[in-house]
């Protein structure tokens, strides 16, 4: 009965989403039928207004572009009355009254800003980044916005590329789990609700494979290594509903993404069925120009039949399509493509029944920076910190005596935040002296600055381009590590805040050397010399070298860049408010010379083993270890956990029988505590060779202490599928090894074999008489 319950549930649904498309359908046919072919080539063009925010192209003449109908959305402006009188312009002014789309990046936060992406990919737990987006969502749309250019789902093996602060690491499967959750929390369940935003998946595609880890640059990789590790978090967010999606700078297989057919319509259209709207990255259509695509009209003309909808910023469109239409280049049909996806998102949206729906002063006030999402937020950031290092348990402190609280970055707000806060105050951020007080009021706080974030003055000028972020003081190095020394003697611990500035990672933020400051390093020596102990809070918006702060400081926390209540929620964890559970979604490499490093490789012909002593004449290094120093999906506790043997309920698995993983779990230490629990494979034999370890499962458990709970993970064949040659999703029978820990390195393993189903028997004749035998 259930059963038929839901096929009708489901038919209903469908027989209800047909039902509106015929709507959406009939009435763009309409209006389109009115348009001009300047009227909906206008629709394909995205401009901002002022106040570049990733490139120097500011848009001109915007409000005549408007009322002549040749804008189809803006970004780069918030706050309800601004984009209303915006909207006025388009409803009231121009000849068809067509709505604008306005957009913005809200990529970890609106307002209230979260830990930037990449730290809250390290909290392993959907639920909350889920939560995260939505309020995002919520905050955004009550601001006037309607489209959020986020998530940004690109995979990352390098650290020294600035964008993986924005992304969720460089796992497949983890990335996935995180691009879906994050559309879900923009779009919720229905894109006409007035407190939700379209998600726009970003970008399309192999962006985060950038050669050296350099932005903007070349990509180049095998099909497989594309469909099996690089395009799976772009597939999980589209199947989400993500209602538009962005193209990428970089080029695929020697055409750049904008201008690729291949990428935006055999694959994503074609194959992956997406029917919402394609938007380029900031001028990246007019940067065809200089991967040496042609001049602007051809490579206008290349990107609209590759697929592109809108080109953001550089108006190639706007400004050639005509006269290719005229010239036989292109297409009416194309044009008319293009102007139906933006169309369908903007009535998706509601905004054709109330375009200013999302502009309402009143809801602006009370869901901006409201008490109930900084909560949140302060809540959302404890869960993200990382716990890399907590030697003789010096970790929790306590709430009483003296701490010597150091670095540049212990008593500042405007580094909180971290890099793309376009729409965040970082003046209402907590700073982390703030957040001590707050949380250890009986403690005597002996500050220091102790350092510059640099002295660099090249990398500083160039970290201040989006506004100050390093202020160097005027008084000597020397000076401010003979204060920091003096505060650290007179008191029972030193808590050294240090990292990077939050602009020293982002776009544009490639580094060469991804280590701490030699400024912040200097201080640090000194710091430890005091012979006192030492905890490290570190700010960054990438995995760093930290192999001498490894070995001499005695704690060390990642708390990313926080966001809007940086202070408590670093101070939650220091004091143990909460007791840190955030796992690393990206391997953090011992040496600059091992880059690119990640957990998921593949082994090699003369593999090496950790610990031989005999390496010659195997794949690894003469002068340092293949070893990371902190492991893809390691993280401490406050308490530790003990994982017992794998049970497997069969020993074999097959198409129709799946197996099920179990396993206990138990908090051996003296505090409450949650640890995530990874399900790794390896698939022993293969048509393509596979990596040494894949992530396949994870679950996030609560345990007091002494408690133990069995977790439970159900793998079927489909969790076993590796790309083949033919670029299909291939199951091989054979042997597995299963692998649980609490990182991809300290694990309990198991032996699986692959196996293909029984063959049916066939089944008999109508009215054959089938005999049993007897016992």
């Amino acid at each position: 009965m259930k059963k038929v319950l839901t096929i009708c549930i489901a038919l209903i649904a469908v027989g209800s989403l047909q039902a509106q498309d015929a709507k959406m359908n009939d009435f763009i046919n309409k209006l389109m039928a009115k348009m001009t072919v300047d009227e909906k080539i206008g629709q394909l063009n995205l401009v901002i207004p002022g106040g570049a925010v990733t490139g120097t192209v500011v848009s001109k003449d915007v409000d005549s572009k408007i009322r002549a109908g040749n804008v189809g959305g803006l970004f780069g402006i918030t706050g309800p009355d601004k984009v209303r009188q915006a909207q006025d312009i388009a409803v009231k002014d121009s000849r068809l009254h067509i709505p604008l789309i306005f957009g913005l990046d809200v990529i970890h936060g609106h307002r209230t800003m979260f830990p930037i992406p990449l730290g809250l990919s390290c909290s392993w737990d959907t639920v909350l980044i889920e939560r995260s987006a939505h309020i995002a969502a919520r905050e955004a749309s009550a601001d006037g916005l309607a489209w959020a250019f986020s998530p940004m789902v690109d995979i990352a093996r390098d650290p020294r590329w600035g964008r993986v602060s924005e992304g969720s690491g460089e796992d497949p499967y983890l990335g996935s789990r995180i691009a879906a959750a994050m559309v879900r929390g923009y779009q919720g369940k229905d894109l006409r609700n007035t407190e939700s935003v379209m998600a726009c998946v970003k970008h399309f595609a192999l962006y985060g494979g950038a050669e050296g880890g350099r932005e903007y640059n070349t990509v180049d990789m095998s099909r497989i290594k594309m469909f099996q590790y690089y395009l799976p978090p772009y597939k999980a967010a589209i199947d989400a509903g993500s209602g538009s999606i962005m193209s990428s700078f970089n080029e695929i297989d020697g055409i750049p993404a904008t201008g690729n057919r291949w990428l935006l319509t055999d694959l994503l259209r074609n194959q992956w069925k997406f029917t919402g709207m394609v938007v380029s990255d900031y001028t990246s259509l007019n940067e065809m120009e200089a991967h040496g695509m042609g001049d602007l009209a051809t490579i206008s003309a290349l990107a609209l039949h590759a697929g592109l909808d809108m080109d953001m910023v550089g108006e190639g469109f706007l400004t050639t399509l005509k006269k290719s239409l005229a010239a036989g280049k292109i297409t009416q049909k194309e044009i008319d493509q293009a102007c139906r996806h933006i169309l369908e998102a903007k009535y998706k949206l509601g905004l054709f029944t109330d375009p200013y729906g999302r502009m309402n002063t009143e809801r602006a006030v009370k869901e901006l920076l409201s008490s109930d999402n900084r909560k949140a937020a302060r809540e959302i950031s404890a869960h993200s910190i990382v716990l890399l290092k907590n030697k003789d348990q010096l970790l929790p402190l306590k709430k009483t005596g003296s701490i010597a609280l150091v670095g540049p970055l212990a008593d500042n707000h405007r580094n909180m935040l971290g890099t793309w806060s376009v729409a965040g105050d970082h003046s209402k951020s907590v700073s982390v002296i703030e957040g001590i007080k707050n949380v250890a009021g009986d403690l005597t706080i002996n500050y220091a600055k102790g350092a510059n974030i640099s002295d660099d003055t090249v990398l500083v000028f160039r970290t201040n381009k989006l506004g100050v972020e390093i202020e160097p003081e005027t008084r000597t190095a020397e000076a401010m590590i003979e204060e920091a020394v003096a505060a650290a003697n007179k008191s029972d611990v030193v808590v050294a805040v240090v990292g990077e500035a939050a602009d020293m990672s982002g776009e544009s933020a490639s580094r060469g050397e991804i280590v701490i400051p030699e400024s912040q390093e200097n201080l640090l020596k000194a710091l430890v010399k005091t012979g006192k102990p030492v905890v490290v809070v570190l700010f960054n918006g990438r995995p760093l070298i930290l192999k001498w702060e490894n070995e001499h400081v005695n704690a060390m926390i990642d708390a990313w860049f926080p966001g809007t209540e940086a202070g408590n929620a670093i101070a939650d964890v220091l004091f143990g408010n909460y007791n840190p559970s955030a796992k690393l979604s990206m391997t953090f490499p011992m040496s600059q010379g091992q880059i690119p490093i990640y957990y998921n490789a593949k082994n090699t012909g003369r593999p090496y083993a950790s610990g031989d002593p005999n390496t010659k004449f195997k794949s690894d290094y003469l002068d340092i270890s293949n070893d990371p120093l902190y492991p893809f999906g390691y993280g401490l506790s406050y308490t530790k956990f003990n994982y017992s043997p794998i049970n497997l309920s069969n020993a074999n698995i097959s198409p129709s029988a799946p197996v099920v993983v179990k396993l206990t779990v138990t908090n051996t230490g003296n505090y409450d505590g949650e640890e995530t629990a990874q399900l790794y494979i390896r698939d022993m034999v293969a048509t393509v060779t596979q990596p040494v370890k894949e992530l396949k499962k994870f679950q996030k458990v609560y345990l007091k202490k002494g408690e133990s709970k069995e977790l439970i993970f159900t793998l079927s064949t489909d969790d076993l599928k590796y790309v083949n040659s033919d670029l299909q999703w291939q199951y091989d029978p054979g042997a597995f090894k299963i692998f649980v820990g609490g990182n991809s390195r300290d694990v309990v393993s198991a032996d699986l074999m692959g196996v293909l189903p029984k063959p049916q028997s066939p089944k008999p004749k109508t009215g054959s008489i089938i005999k049993t035998p007897k016992d």
